[in-house]
């Protein structure tokens, strides 16, 4: 009797992360994290104008998208990332928590928000619903 082989799934295809954030040690860790939980992280950027430049190179579903980096700020780059033709979903992280930054992510065309403290593969899975 042959074993069937595992196949591919729109959920898998759609389960694209692009991680921003300008720290290696952190963009390590939850690659690792992610990966470990099924999802496919398909690049990393350090700075907001390689987010950008990345996004619409490799076309992930969603960005993880750092609030504080050193030349656009997250809630720019989320901006310019939302003028694109088929833009990718964004969720802002920070090590600040989201009442930090109430009304910027009211105001953002990001999905949500997770604190780098909550976040897990199954936190960023609720935005893959």
């Amino acid at each position: 009797m042959r074993r069937a082989l595992p196949r591919a799934t729109i959920r898998d295809v759609s389960r694209t992360v692009l991680i921003v954030d300008d720290h290696a040690d952190f963009r390590r860790t939850v690659r690792a994290l992610l990966e470990a939980d099924g999802f496919d992280v398909v690049g990393e950027a350090a700075d907001g104008r390689l987010a950008i430049t990345e996004a619409n190179r490799l076309r992930p579903r969603l960005v993880l998208l750092d609030i504080q980096l050193p030349d656009i700020d997250g809630f720019e780059v989320a901006r310019r990332l939302r003028e694109a033709t088929d833009p990718p979903a964004v969720v802002m992280t920070s090590s600040r928590t989201a009442s930090s930054y109430r009304r910027r992510l009211a105001q953002s065309p990001g999905l949500g928000f997770i604190p780098k403290s909550d976040l897990s593969g199954e936190a960023l899975a609720a935005f893959f619903a």
